[in-house]
Parts: structure tokens; C-alpha cells; sequence
């Protein structure tokens, strides 16, 4: 797969798109369970194509935890596929130093996208441990987005969304990611090298909305302010 870092633009994610982003977050229903706390599958490409962007994602993954503090915390499962078929999950974690970790411990290798692996596996944690949502981060696919989008669409009966973040810019992966939250409940955000930043507070409200639903995200972005706090504001005016 090719690295399209030297094509990036330096212009990071317009509003318009993150406004999109958290309004189909807004629409998303998503059960809770008794008690505090959420679970959330944090999937990652670790193909070749994406060793550049690896250690910013290690670092942000981080204040997803700092976000759900006072409301419960989160226990996070990291998953991502690598090389030939390889394919792993650590155990629930809610330490993120833990997490970056283990991150850090993980190459990239060259072979092919398994998002339907992924999606598979959430689908059976989904019946076991009672997660509440998945955050998928890649920037290829290259599988049958037919038998791929059927298990969104399993996920989306569970009422477990999955928030799909696509670096780059392959046409290709952004159908299928689109397509993907589409039909899981989710939805879909683009990113790349200039926006780190605001990819770090979509993560931290996603896994804010995981741990404890809209009213928490509306309460985190109170005390945010800036640039979640006026998006949640344009989300209300337009929902």
C-alpha cells in the first residue's frame, strides 16, 4: 500500500466535516448497562502504510481515558491487524499508560486491511462483554465491502456504532468507512498530518459518549469550551 504522507494537505479537518461528525454521534443510540464505566474497541491498521502516523495515534489514544475520568472511566480492548493475517486484541485496560505501552511495542508490517475481522470480533464482544462502541482507525481497505458491510449492519442491530477514522485519502476507503458507520450507527470523520489535534477531541468525545451518553457529552463540552463546545452548539441548531 502506498504512503500518501507526501501528499497530505496542510490544512487540517474543516468544520463543516466535524460538525457532520458529532451530528451523526448526536443520532446514535447506544445501551448502558447499570453502573459506571464504558468498553470501547480501539481497532487500528498497523500495515506499513501507516507506521508514520503510529506514534501520534499512541499518544493520543491517552486522553481518551483523561476525558471519562469523572464520569466512570473507560476500559479500553486494542485491537489491530498487521502483516500476513496476523490479527490481535490485548485484554481490557483502562491504564493508558498500559495501552501506549503496548503500542509502542507494536511495527507496522506490509500486507492487507482484515476490517471485517475487526468488525467480527466487536460483534462477539458485543455479546460477551457489553461494549458500547468502536473506534477504527486506517486509511485502506481492500476487502469485499458487501460481506464487510453486513457485520455493521449486525453491529447497528446490537447498538454498538462504529466511528470510523480515515486518514489520507483513498476514495476507495472512504466509501467503505462511510458506509461502514452508516450502517453501524456511527459515523465518519477524515483526518490527517495537520490534524492531530482535532483528532484527539473527537476521540475524547466519542469515548466521553461511550462512557456515559449525550448528556455527558454535553457536559464535556461545557467544560471544554472552544472548538467542542461550539460544535455540540451548531449540532443542536442543526438536530
Amino acid at each position: 500500500m502506498a504512503d500518501n504522507k507526501d501528499n497530505l494537505p496542510t490544512k487540517s479537518c474543516d468544520v463543516s466535516s466535524i460538525d457532520t461528525f458529532l451530528k451523526d454521534m448526536n443520532k446514535t443510540p447506544v445501551p448502558f448497562k447499570d453502573g459506571g464505566g464504558g468498553r470501547l474497541v480501539f481497532a487500528m491498521d498497523a500495515t506499513a502504510s501507516r507506521e508514520h502516523s503510529w506514534d501520534m495515534a499512541a499518544r493520543i489514544q491517552g486522553d481518551m481515558f483523561e476525558a471519562t475520568r469523572n464520569i466512570g472511566g473507560l476500559a479500553v480492548q486494542l485491537a489491530f491487524f498487521r502483516g500476513f493475517g496476523e490479527f490481535k486484541v490485548s485484554g481490557w485496560l483502562s491504564d493508558a499508560k498500559e495501552i501506549h505501552r503496548l503500542m509502542s511495542s507494536v511495527h507496522c508490517l506490509a500486507g492487507q486491511t482484515q476490517v471485517g475481522k475487526v468488525l467480527k470480533h466487536a460483534r462477539n464482544q458485543a455479546t460477551r462483554s457489553g461494549i458500547r462502541a468502536v473506534v477504527y482507525v486506517g486509511d485502506c481497505f481492500e476487502e469485499d465491502v458487501d460481506l464487510v458491510a453486513h457485520v455493521a449492519g449486525e453491529l447497528g442491530i446490537l447498538g454498538v456504532p462504529v466511528f470510523t477514522f480515515h486518514e489520507g485519502h483513498d476514495v476507495n476507503a472512504e466509501r467503505a468507512f462511510r458506509h461502514i458507520a452508516k450502517l453501524s450507527g456511527g459515523a465518519y470523520a477524515h483526518f490527517d498530518a495537520a490534524s492531530a489535534d482535532m483528532l484527539k477531541k473527537l476521540l475524547s468525545a466519542v469515548a466521553v459518549f461511550a462512557a456515559g451518553g449525550r448528556s455527558a457529552l454535553d457536559e464535556y463540552a461545557t467544560l471544554q469550551g472552544g472548538d467542542i463546545l461550539q460544535i455540540t452548539q451548531q449540532m443542536k441548531k442543526g438536530g
